[in-house]
């Protein structure tokens, strides 16, 4: 397979990255409803471009990561991890763990001196590969949603940069 190319994200690349948040969307991961048309736009208010590290192969972004600033002066230096997505045929290849170390360092880039993010207790696959990037659960709030009849738990995860 080549190798992805890892870059910050562009408004250029705002379809294709609703396109990949909306096939890859899951309850494993997801606790909102499933996209229905008419789609909202990926970018909003809230996030643009600046909060994006996207994945290219072959010219086609095949996954990003979110990093969400904090309103509050306070905790300027924490990011979050508030999405990471990465396409069916790029699974498997380490580019959810090329995706986070990069968001790892989009962050340092930015001053920042923390990494959190939050993981639904069934995602076995993520918190395995959080803990192996470094990342330590930092609370749980047991049964938090309930997701196709079942309640899950909201394990907040974080590590030092």
């Amino acid at each position: 397979m080549p190798v992805p190319h890892i870059r910050r994200a562009t408004p250029d690349d705002e379809d294709a990255l609703g396109r990949l948040d909306r096939v890859t969307w899951s309850t494993l991961h997801s606790v909102q409803p499933r996209p229905q048309p008419p789609y909202e736009p990926f970018y909003n208010e809230r996030f643009g471009p600046r909060d994006h590290v996207v994945a290219e192969l072959d010219g086609a972004v095949v996954g990003y990561v979110r990093l969400a600033r904090s309103p509050l002066a306070c905790s300027a230096h924490v990011r979050q991890i508030q999405g990471l997505a990465v396409a069916e045929e790029a699974r498997g290849t380490g580019l959810a763990r090329a995706l986070l170390r990069a968001a790892g360092e989009e962050a340092r880039r930015q001053g920042a001196r923390r990494l959190t993010l939050r993981v639904l207790g069934h995602n076995t696959p993520a918190r395995k590969l959080y803990e192996a990037e470094g990342f330590a659960v930092e609370g749980v709030l047991p049964g938090e949603f309930l997701l196709d009849g079942e309640y899950v738990d909201d394990v907040l995860m974080g590590r030092a940069l």
